[in-house]
């Protein structure tokens, strides 16, 4: 079983940053992408950042230019969060799209990290 696993959320001051971590563990042989998706209380799940296994990466209109997705091409996905706005309070969530076996990706979901920005 491939587990996800979130750190680094927590409370920030506009303008501030944070560092979010998402490591998968257990058996796998390859990760095909991962991302990062957000949602706040009364709204849809967004997506926020993804990246692939070739490190192509894309953004939310809404964080571009501050926020960062990267990996360490093994096994964990950050993102870094820069100029952070209240708008951005949510519960962060960590997505993978992990083959296991056979000739199928699955999805896989973190257990989400709450971000909140206030002054």
């Amino acid at each position: 079983q491939v587990q996800l696993v979130e750190s680094g959320g927590g409370l920030v001051q506009p303008g501030g940053s944070l560092r979010l971590s998402c490591a998968a563990s257990g058996r796998f042989f390859r990760i095909n992408n991962m991302g990062w998706y957000r949602q706040a209380p009364g709204k849809q799940r967004e997506l926020v950042a993804t990246i692939t296994s070739g490190s192509s990466t894309n953004y939310a209109d809404s964080v571009k230019g501050r926020f960062t997705i990267s990996d360490n091409a093994k096994n964990t996905v950050y993102l870094q969060m820069n100029s952070l706005k209240p708008e951005d309070t949510a519960v962060y969530y960590c997505n993978g799209q992990i083959l296991t076996s056979g000739n199928y990706y699955s999805d896989y979901w973190g257990q989400g990290t709450q971000v909140t920005v206030s002054s």
